[in-house]
C-alpha cells in the first residue's frame, strides 16, 4: 500500500513540474522541430525474374530472416514440396545467408524463397 501511494504521488510530483515547464514555452517561446523524413535516393524500378515453367528437376532453397516460428514455416514448406512434387530438390540450409552460401545459391539455384516473418 505505502509502496502504492508513493508510486502515484510521484507521478502527480513528474506531472506537475512537466506541466511547470512547460508554461514557459506556452508565453510565446519557439521550439525548432527538424522533418526526419530526409531524402530518399531515386528508385529503380527491375524486372521480376521469369517465372519457371516446370518445378520438376528444379533446385529451390529456402531461407529465413531469423524471426520466431519461420524457420518451422519452411520446414512445413519443404515437408509440402516432398509430398506434392517429389522432383523438386529443396535445400533449407540452417546457417544464414553468408558468403559461401550465396555462392552456391547463384550457382545451383532454380528459385529461392524468403521467410521475413510476421
Amino acid at each position: 500500500m505505502k509502496l502504492r501511494t508513493a508510486a502515484i504521488a510521484a507521478l502527480c510530483i513528474g506531472l506537475v513540474c512537466g506541466i511547470a515547464s512547460m508554461q514557459g514555452y506556452a508565453q510565446g517561446a519557439q521550439i525548432t522541430v527538424y522533418n526526419p523524413m530526409g531524402t530518399p535516393p531515386p528508385i529503380q524500378m527491375k524486372a521480376m525474374a521469369p517465372r519457371l515453367d516446370t518445378l520438376d528437376g528444379k533446385t529451390i532453397y529456402l531461407f529465413t530472416a531469423g524471426f520466431p516460428n519461420s524457420d518451422n514455416f519452411m520446414i512445413v514448406m519443404k515437408e509440402w514440396f516432398a509430398d506434392n512434387h517429389p522432383k523438386v530438390n529443396v535445400v533449407f540450409p540452417q546457417p544464414r545467408m553468408d558468403d559461401a552460401i550465396k555462392a552456391e545459391v547463384k550457382e545451383k539455384a532454380d528459385a529461392v524463397f524468403f521467410a521475413v516473418g510476421h
